[in-house]
């Protein structure tokens, strides 16, 4: 994904790996985020490969490589579609930061959140452990209540953003959320 960001628009790839102050809004997912991540790891490893304390078959292994492989698509598609597609929440003015709405973006209005969440749990299905979704859990959650925050701050800041909302109703899933 960094390659295609780099490929697609250097200006994305300096603003997502740019330090600035509003980076401390991802201070709570790199402190328990990451450590998560690891620890799913970790037990896909320990129940694939060592323990088997839970059984995936074969296919349902493949099946959930190509929804992670469609997921991290989407995300890409996001990418592509939104040049101003960031891990901070935040007005680029400097960048003349304005509404978005091709793409995925047509469908729901966080397309990129909709193919990570998918990604993350598919994941450990890919790797034969159905335990491993549990430290998964706490990082969705995560995710969801961003992505509600995002959408406060986008409707109240961003010029166009409410009416798209109206237009587009659905943050994740259409017909659901």
């Amino acid at each position: 994904m960094a390659a295609l960001a780099a490929g697609v628009d250097p200006e994305l790839m300096e603003e997502r790996w740019h330090p600035a102050a509003e980076r401390r809004q991802l201070v709570p997912l790199v402190l328990i985020g990451v450590p998560l991540y690891i620890g799913h790891l970790v037990i896909a490893g320990l129940d694939a490969g060592r323990y088997h304390w839970s059984r995936t078959r074969p296919g349902v292994q493949i099946a959930a490589l190509a929804l992670s492989a469609a997921s991290w698509a989407l995300v890409d598609w996001a990418m592509v579609a939104n040049r101003f597609f960031s891990s901070v929440v935040r007005i680029q003015a400097e960048r003349g930061h304005h509404l978005v709405t091709t793409g995925p973006y047509r469908y729901v209005r966080h397309p990129g959140y909709v193919g990570g969440i998918v990604g993350f749990l598919a994941g450990p299905v890919v790797l034969g452990s159905w335990w491993a979704l549990a430290p998964l859990a706490p990082i969705v959650l995560f995710v969801l209540w961003r992505t509600a925050a995002e959408d406060r701050f986008l409707c109240a800041w961003l010029p166009g953003y409410a009416s798209y909302a109206g237009r587009v109703r659905y943050r994740l899933v259409p017909g659901i959320w």
